[in-house]
């Protein structure tokens, strides 16, 4: 278990995330929690859920879900986009709904980070602006 790992529970389907790592086991529901995997775009050629992150000349950027918008609908949507440094020292999370555009934006950002994303079908995804 690591600083900002993402786990499951595969009964309820609750997301916890680490924050502080102080070992023993998740359980949920009288199971052990399983750690989610992101995919990236190498695995995704057909998928339109990798985080695209734009950086802008004035250092803000946006970060979208697919090089076409994700759809938001009630069955199929993006819960959460999140943005974490590559020191793990910076974390933003945007919290989403059925509707709403999957994007997020990001002011003055000098450092490297990455992004992830939670499909409520087809699990975590993840993109950098390396």
């Amino acid at each position: 278990m690591e600083k900002l790992d993402l786990y499951k529970c595969s009964v309820c389907g609750n997301i916890v995330q680490i924050i502080i790592n102080g070992g023993g086991e998740l359980i949920c529901c009288g199971k052990p929690m399983e750690k989610l995997e992101a995919k990236t775009f190498e695995e995704s050629l057909t998928e339109k859920h990798v985080p695209v992150i734009t950086s802008f000349e004035n250092g803000d950027c946006e970060i979208r879900v697919g090089e076409i918008l994700h759809p938001m609908t009630q069955e199929h949507y993006i819960p959460f986009i999140q943005t974490i440094s590559k020191d793990k020292n910076n974390v933003q999370l945007k919290f989403l709904h059925p509707g709403e555009e999957p994007k997020m934006y990001l002011h003055k950002i000098s450092e490297k980070l990455y992004a992830r994303e939670y499909c409520n079908l087809h699990g975590l995804w993840e993109g950098n602006n390396d």
